[in-house]
């Protein structure tokens, strides 16, 4: 699962960076290119990224659960 983050990370990376030179070179679809790349990190990488960073339930150490307080 890991290797697979860092290679869609990178992936997804270079595809910015390319979008980027198009953007640069002035190229008629490198808006397109580079709103693909951004969607494709929002809804593809960090879901994954998500859930392979807290599937353990390492989460649960930060929740603030509902003690009662001493009021």
């Amino acid at each position: 699962m890991k290797k697979l983050v860092i290679t869609l990370f990178i992936i997804f990376l270079i595809w910015m960076i390319v979008g980027a030179c198009l953007l640069y070179m002035e190229y008629p679809k490198a808006q397109i290119v580079m709103g693909l790349g951004v969607f494709f990190m929002s809804f593809i990488l960090m879901p994954i990224f998500i859930y392979y960073r807290y599937r353990d339930g390492k989460y649960k150490k930060y929740i603030i659960g509902n003690e009662k307080s001493k009021d």
